[in-house]
């Protein structure tokens, strides 16, 4: 097996795993029991569509697949901190 038909395995069984995950983040974001949970699912969601356009990236070889990733981890780390401000306090701007 060469390297090049490796590397598609291995990103295409990557592919299926975050899929997966993300799936069941979901379904923990349906479910979730307490708010911390579903903010919890949310954060790893926004992760795994992170890694997501990543290995999309890789495998077709497009750049502006990496920008779109760093946009969608600014914009889940900014959510995330801000659903954790109004879980603790109530309020998101003081």
């Amino acid at each position: 097996m060469t390297t090049a038909a490796l590397l598609s395995v291995a990103i295409w069984f990557a592919l299926v795993c975050v899929a997966l995950s993300m799936l069941l983040c979901a379904l923990r974001l349906v479910i979730g029991p307490t708010a911390q949970d579903r903010i919890l699912a949310l954060d790893t969601l926004w992760m795994c569509t992170m890694l997501l356009v990543l290995m999309l990236g890789i495998r077709f070889g497009n750049l502006i697949y990496f920008e779109a990733a760093m946009l969608i981890a600014l914009i889940g780390f900014v959510s995330t901190v801000a659903l954790a401000k109004f879980l603790m306090r109530g309020e998101v701007i003081e």
